[in-house]
């Protein structure tokens, strides 16, 4: 039996992290289709941003995550999801940027919403690999 090539492994790593990435976000997607975005439009407004963009959550947490798991314009999704995830830190958790988490075992109070956006931003620079629609190496 032949050892797996480094670039097969390279290639497998990317479908795992893009999936992956994905589906975590699929399920914040799939809790806003049921329970909606109202809540992030006063959000917006204390900020000076129109409420309307409360709705590029869909894309971001719903369409996004989709184009990842079927590889198509992975690059593009993925800057989506960090785009996303800048504004829920921003929007949402700025105050706890620089905290621990006493809940989290002492760990970084937004460590989950952190670790997506690293993640979207590595997918955004590594690209889907070949297994998706797009069959593209980088």
């Amino acid at each position: 039996m032949s050892k797996p090539s480094v670039q097969h492994t390279d290639d497998f790593g990317k479908l795992l992290l893009r999936v992956t990435l994905a589906g975590i976000l699929l399920f914040h997607g799939v809790y806003k289709l049921t329970h909606g975005v109202e809540w992030i439009k006063p959000r917006l407004a204390q900020v000076g941003l129109p409420g309307a963009l409360a709705d590029g959550t869909y894309l971001a947490e719903v369409v996004a995550p989709l184009l990842l798991i079927v590889g198509y314009r992975v690059r593009l999704a993925a800057l989506i999801i960090a785009f996303d995830m800048c504004m829920a830190i921003g929007l949402v958790l700025r105050h706890q940027i620089f905290a621990l988490s006493p809940t989290a075992g002492g760990g970084w109070a937004i460590e989950l919403q952190a670790l997506i956006l690293l993640a979207a931003i590595s997918v955004a620079l590594l690209g889907g690999g070949p297994y998706g629609i797009d069959r593209r190496k980088a």
